[in-house]
């Protein structure tokens, strides 16, 4: 795996793993719209087919295939309620996962902060002690003492306080330097504590973020197989009304209605002439032709 402890600072990784958070959010924000524009254009649909008048008073077989077709186009709007729904499941598990996430990286930044401020302090203590070691001048003053002959000191007394001095002097040196030796003892303690900390957390940073790649890329795999599954589902209620039309017959439709409307079989006879200013014409009528039957 990468060595994230090498190639990346700390600081650099909490703002990708903060970015990555952001970028999840951004998802499962993406999935909760999409989910009302589904839910939005399923009751749409719905009221569609349920309110819009669409052929109703179409006989027969089409009849039935308008039927079909409407309870088709409600399917298809019961279908994106459906996948609305599915949606907003998607979105919650990418929150809990995410906040899942957030929980225990919050463990390991906690961790990471204490030992990290413990560090610093150590370290400006450590700069502190070394500061004050290197005020003191003891080679100097030494060496100064060494040089100078008994006369350049006016009285005995005054040999005696500079002896005194210089010994302080040393045994402040040597206790500073005792003390310059433990910070730097402890401050590499520290240092090496700090450093086993931030690889273990570096290396569970890397496994959470390779967690989040591979959890983000199957949600998103996942979400485009849910609107594929909806095409698909669709294309077969759309499937259901082309079988019905297939059933649709013309001649069928057409002896329905002639079925369902006719009157009779015949023609309705000639209107006959009759001259009632001569009644001698009219004492053999013309004969009425006959009612000639009609073919459809």
């Amino acid at each position: 795996s990468t060595d994230l402890t090498s190639t990346v600072g700390y600081d650099s990784i909490i703002q990708h793993l903060n970015d990555g958070r952001k970028n999840c959010k951004e998802f499962e924000d993406f999935l909760k719209e999409r989910a009302i524009i589904e839910e939005k254009y399923g009751k749409e649909l719905i009221n569609l087919s349920k309110k819009k008048p669409c052929g109703q008073t179409e006989l027969n077989t089409l009849k039935r295939s308008l039927d079909v077709f409407k309870q088709q186009i409600d399917n298809v709007g019961q279908g994106h309620i459906q996948l609305a729904q599915t949606l907003r499941e998607e979105a919650k598990k990418m929150e809990d996962f995410r906040e899942k996430q957030k929980l225990h990286r919050k463990k390991i930044e906690l961790i990471m902060e204490a030992i990290h401020k413990n560090r610093n302090l150590q370290y400006k203590k450590t700069m502190e002690v070394k500061q004050t070691c290197c005020c003191f001048l003891p080679c100097g003053l030494c060496h100064w003492w060494c040089t100078q002959p008994l006369l350049h000191f006016p009285c005995l007394s005054c040999f005696w306080q500079l002896f005194l001095k210089l010994a302080q002097t040393k045994s402040a040196l040597e206790d500073t330097d005792r003390s310059y030796q433990q910070s730097v003892t402890t401050m590499e303690k520290i240092r090496e504590e700090w450093q086993n900390e931030h690889i273990k957390a570096c290396e569970f940073f890397e496994t959470q973020e390779c967690e989040r790649i591979n959890y983000f890329r199957n949600a998103l795999w996942l979400h485009v197989n849910q609107l594929s599954l909806g095409c698909v589902q669709n294309d077969e209620k759309y499937e259901e009304i082309r079988k019905s039309l297939e059933m649709c017959s013309i001649e069928k439709d057409v002896d329905f209605f002639v079925n369902l409307r006719k009157t009779g079989s015949l023609a309705p006879a000639p209107v006959v002439y009759e001259n009632y200013y001569n009644a001698q014409r009219n004492v053999t009528p013309a004969r009425s032709p006959a009612p000639v039957p009609i073919s459809r």
